[in-house]
Formats: structure tokens, sequence, C-alpha cells
């Protein structure tokens, strides 16, 4: 990427961003236009080239650009203070809600990004999806309080164990054809990580 793209004015970044991230999130990556992002954000295509050299670099750096933003949201001082695994799950996936429904294009641009298949970006943001994952278990779970666990079991483990019952929730939805509500998802969840606690913590922690 140009690192002009940062001397713009933080508005005209954020017009980019978002006409980015509305095209992409409403169409497959190969049917997505270059000229129709240009267009909505108010430039030429030569000057939207100019910034990204490509139309991959540019989806890229959107995807990793609302993973900071989700961050930053999500992982306020509260979030810090918690200890409880699943309670810290708890605060980041009703952040996560939170932000997705107020803003619409992010929710479309996510989802259709982090379920990619066969499209050229797919490798790379598997990529970006695992290493990202281990990063910020090792972040912001570093300092739960592992003594609740039952002896044996891997607190990293059930993370990703809760994460790929949410795909396979999502990927349900998504082949019969039902239209996805975020809410739903998250009283799912919230369901989920209650059993899964009776399963993992000791008896006098699952209260």
């Amino acid at each position: 990427m140009n690192d002009k793209f940062y001397l713009l004015e933080e508005e005209k970044q954020l017009k980019i961003i978002n006409a980015a991230m509305e095209v992409f999130g409403k169409n497959e990556y190969k049917k997505a236009s270059t000229d129709l992002i240009a267009a909505k954000a108010g430039i030429s295509k030569g000057l939207l080239f100019y910034y990204f050299h490509n139309k991959k670099e540019l989806y890229m750096f959107i995807y990793n650009y609302l993973i900071e933003i989700m961050k930053e949201q999500v992982a306020d001082k509260k979030f810090l203070e918690l200890t409880d695994f699943f309670e810290l799950l708890e605060y980041a996936a009703t952040g996560k809600v939170w932000i997705l429904d107020k803003n619409p294009y992010i929710m479309d641009f996510t989802m259709r990004a982090f379920y990619s298949e066969k499209e050229c970006v797919s490798d790379d943001l598997k990529s970006v999806n695992t290493k990202q994952e281990e990063i910020m278990y090792q972040t912001y779970f570093g300092h739960i309080e592992t003594y609740k666990f039952k002896d044996g079991i891997d607190p990293f483990k059930v993370f990703k164990m809760l994460r790929w019952m949410g795909d396979g929730y999502i990927h349900d939805i998504q082949m019969s054809g039902r239209g996805f509500n975020i809410n739903e998802l998250l009283k799912e969840f919230n369901e989920w990580m209650d059993m899964m606690k009776r399963l993992v913590y000791k008896e006098e922690y699952q209260i």
C-alpha cells in the first residue's frame, strides 16, 4: 500500500474504507467492482490504485483494519480487568455484536471474508485468522483464572471449540438460506458457554 493514503484527511480515508467494505460485503471477491468502490468513495479508479496497488491489497487492508478496530473497541478497561474465562468471552462477544449491529457494512464484510472459500484471498485470510486467534488468546486470555478448570482441561482448546461451534452455526444458516441474525447467534453462544462451563469448570466455580 502507498503510505500516501495515510496522509489523506481521516474523512477521506473513511470514505474509501467504507466504500470498499460495502462493495466487498455485498459481493463475492471476484464480482466486487473496483469501479464501484471508487465511485462510492468519490475518487477515480486510478487514484484508488495509486493508494492500493491492486484489488487484493485493498481487500486485505480493509480486513486487517477491521481486526484492529475490533480489538480497540472490545478490549477496553473492563475487558482487561476480567479474569474469569467465560465472563471474558461473554463480554467480548457482546461488544462485537454491538459493533456489528451498529455497522451493517462491517457485518456483511466480516461474515463474507471469514468464510471465504476458493477465492484468491481465501488462503491469505485463513493465514491471518490463524495467527490472530493465537495472538489474541495469548494477549487477552493470558491472565485468566486457570485454577477454575478441571484437571487436564486446556482453556485454549475450550476457546477453539466454542469458535468451531460458532462456525458450524453460521454455516448452517448459510446453507439453509435463512437470514443471519447476530442477536440470535449471541443467544446461542451464551447457551453454549453455559453448557461448556458445566463441563470444564470445577463444581465450586460453576455458579
